[in-house]
């Protein structure tokens, strides 16, 4: 009879990983529990990110007005906005270069 253990121990730690996972919420808007904790660290190492955008969609400006009434810095929107679009995505950060875990 075949040792099925290795396939046995590899499937509880995917459903360990699936039970540490976040429940999904119904708003796909919903940031990552791990990404606030990330942005709420002031300690966090951070980087410039520059693109070109078109300006029709006058994000500089929404951003501006977004930071205006919630008090919540630009760079932080930015980030919690495409961190947010990228996992739904299916492009969650890797743990080697963020520290955050993956599905």
């Amino acid at each position: 009879m075949p040792d099925h253990s290795p396939y046995a121990r590899r499937l509880r730690e995917i459903a360990d990983a699936l039970d540490a996972e976040p429940q999904p919420t119904d708003d796909v808007l919903t940031p990552h529990p791990d990404t606030l904790d990330v942005i709420r660290n002031r300690h966090t190492k951070r980087g410039q990110f520059n693109h070109a955008v078109p300006e029709v969609l006058q994000l500089q400006r929404r951003i501006r007005r977004y930071n205006a009434d919630t008090g919540l810095p630009h760079g932080d929107i930015v980030a919690l906005a495409l961190d947010t679009w990228l996992r739904v995505k299916g492009y969650p950060p890797g743990p080697a270069s963020t520290g955050l875990e993956t599905p």
